[in-house]
């Protein structure tokens, strides 16, 4: 079974939500529908980054490396080259 690992950010606050799941599509409803803790917190949300991994044991692996002061700044790294350029 393959297990999806992703990353959501508040749109309102910036505050960042690092989750696995075996379905990616039901825990995103979940998550807008306000019925997750993280969901209540985030409020509207996009949804900044996925991975895939065969088993949970990996995923969980990822999770917790994200989770980290190393991961926290892969995260900044990529949600910076994820943000639309300014111009002037």
């Amino acid at each position: 079974m393959r297990v999806t690992l992703y990353v959501l950010k508040s749109q309102a606050s910036g505050r960042r939500y690092v989750g696995i799941t075996n379905d990616l599509v039901r825990q995103l409803r979940e998550h807008s529908s306000g019925k997750t803790k993280a969901g209540q917190i985030l409020g509207d949300y996009v949804l900044l980054h996925t991975e895939e991994f065969v088993d949970h044991v990996r995923a969980r692996a990822r999770e917790k490396f994200l989770k980290s002061g190393q991961g926290r700044k892969w995260l900044d790294g990529l949600d910076a080259r994820t943000r639309p350029a300014m111009g002037g």
